[in-house]
C-alpha cells in the first residue's frame, strides 16, 4: 500500500490490483499474438525440419522466453513502484497512472459506473468508467478473463449505491 493513503479515512483497504490503459490492452494482444506465432513456428520447424532448424528453434524459443520474462518483470516493477494500480477501500478508491500519479475518488462522488467486458483468445479485459460529480471521468481496464478486481469492485459499488 502506498504511503499517505491511510490519511484518506476511507475505512479498511481491500487491497491493490493491477490495472491498465489502452496501451496495456494493445500490449496484451501483441504479446499473445507473438507467442502464438512462436508456437506455430516451433511446430513447423519440428515438422518440416529445414536446414539449421535447431538454431532457428533456439532463436524462436529465446524470443518467446524474452516476452514472458519482460511481462513478468514489468508486472513486478509496476507493483513495486505503484504504477497502474487500483487501491480499493470501503468508502472509495485510488487509481494511479503510468507514472504513479494518484487520483482518489470517494463512492459518494461517483454518479455512475459503466462496465464493458471482452473475453476472447487475444484480448480479455473489463473496462470500468466512473462518472464523478464535477470532476469528470476516470476509466481503466482490469486485464484477464476473470480478474479479482472486477467482482470486488462491482460488489463494493453496489453496496455504496452506485449503479
Amino acid at each position: 500500500m502506498r504511503s499517505g493513503m491511510e490519511r484518506l479515512g476511507w475505512g479498511e483497504a481491500s487491497g491493490d490490483y493491477a490495472i491498465a490503459g489502452v496501451g496495456g490492452a494493445l500490449a496484451q494482444v501483441a504479446r499473445r499474438t507473438l507467442l502464438a506465432l512462436c508456437l506455430v513456428t516451433l511446430v513447423l520447424l519440428a515438422v518440416k525440419q529445414p536446414p539449421a532448424a535447431l538454431t532457428k528453434g533456439a532463436v524462436t524459443l529465446t524470443v518467446a522466453l524474452a516476452v514472458v520474462g519482460l511481462t513478468w518483470a514489468w508486472g513486478r516493477a509496476g507493483a513495486r513502484f505503484g504504477l497502474r494500480r487500483c487501491y480499493l477501500f470501503n468508502d472509495g478508491l485510488v487509481v494511479t497512472g503510468l507514472f504513479g500519479r494518484a487520483r482518489a475518488m470517494a463512492w459518494t462522488e461517483v454518479t455512475a459506473l459503466k462496465v464493458m467486458g471482452s473475453q476472447s483468445l487475444f484480448m480479455a479485459f473489463y473496462r470500468f468508467e466512473f462518472e464523478r460529480r464535477g470532476a469528470g471521468r476516470v476509466a481503466f481496464l482490469a486485464m484477464g478473463h476473470q480478474p479479482a478486481l472486477a467482482e470486488l469492485l462491482l460488489s463494493r459499488a453496489a453496496v455504496n449505491g452506485v449503479r
